[in-house]
């Protein structure tokens, strides 16, 4: 089968195409003829060394979408010829940039005939960090304010729906060009991330009862401000290493949590992904796809997820 594979840390011209073995299924897993597979950040970490991989050559990919082609032992859920789709692979273990993946049965669900391959993979590892961040971790309840930094991302315009369909009002920062596809996403109101006002525009607007934040190390002290008593900021995404307070303070004034989190870090992937693909089907949260690649461009599409400025999701399709 074809894979893209780097066989040395780098850019994106590192990847190649290679002919590889097609992968067995060991206990617990299950081969997917791969039909779709998004491009994250994430993916170009473990490519540019940043995150480690055990052994180079290496495929990367952490989201699929495809029909199972073979059913390891100890697999009850699963059977050959059901659409499924999944995240969390890449890292650890051969990933989705290929032709057939081998993955655990824990980090899939059934994909519901409604949802296209394309779609249920751009919305698997953004949808499963949306959701742990608002759902595990901070709780949203229904009437609260939700403001997502970064709501034009993958993981931002997806929590934007996800919020919304939990009854919550939500804010988001993003460019002024986006402000109306998010609105139209649930977003009640889209500030410009650049503005000078932004800290008095957002408390103005009500402040905020949860944080989801994907530029954590730019935002830690502005989120402490907009910050309502008790409120829960959930920190996911970074730009770079560095973060301060300049007035750590004001976190225990108002008593506010801060939880930081990775989505390969959550317990049961496989539950969260049946009801996203649940939510999916009934149209209440769908990611935006704003790119198709081919497999033997993957490496544009990597260079395009971390330089391009877009809203949504790239996916590969082999």
């Amino acid at each position: 089968m074809r894979a893209v594979r780097f066989h040395e840390h780098g850019g994106p011209e590192v990847l190649t195409v290679d002919e590889v073995d097609e992968p067995e299924p060991a206990y617990g897993e299950v081969v997917v003829d791969v039909e779709a597979a998004a491009v994250n950040p994430v993916d170009t970490y473990f490519r540019e060394g940043e995150y480690p991989v055990p052994h180079l050559p290496f495929i990367g990919g952490s989201d699929v979408a495809g029909v199972v082609n073979a059913v390891g032992d100890g697999v009850d859920a699963f059977a050959v010829g059901d659409r499924v789709f999944g995240t969390g692979l890449g890292n650890g273990r051969p990933g989705s940039y290929a032709e057939a993946v081998a993955a655990p049965v824990g980090n899939l669900a059934h994909l519901p005939d409604e949802v296209d391959f394309e779609t249920a993979a751009a919305l698997a590892l953004v949808g499963t960090t949306a959701w742990q961040a608002l759902v595990h971790h901070a709780a949203a309840e229904p009437a609260e304010t939700v403001l997502v930094h970064g709501g034009s991302g993958g993981v931002g315009h997806v929590a934007i729906q996800l919020a919304e369909t939990m009854g919550a009002r939500v804010h988001a920062t993003a460019s002024p060009e986006d402000a109306a596809d998010l609105e139209s996403l649930g977003a009640d109101e889209v500030f410009d991330y650049s503005r000078d006002d932004l800290e008095e525009a957002v408390v103005d607007a009500g402040g905020a009862d949860v944080v989801i934040d994907l530029h954590m190390d730019q935002y830690l002290q502005f989120n402490a401000n907009v910050a309502n008593p008790a409120a829960r900021v959930v920190g996911i995404g970074n730009d770079t290493s560095n973060g301060s307070f300049d007035d750590i303070g004001i976190t225990k004034g108002k008593e506010i949590r801060y939880q930081f989190m990775s989505m390969y870090n959550a317990d049961d992937i496989g539950a969260v992904l049946a009801r996203l693909g649940d939510l999916c089907a009934r149209g209440e949260v769908a990611p935006v796809i704003y790119e198709t690649y081919d497999l033997d461009e993957t490496a544009e599409a990597q260079r395009a997820v971390l330089e391009d400025s877009f809203l949504g999701k790239l996916v590969v399709t082999p």
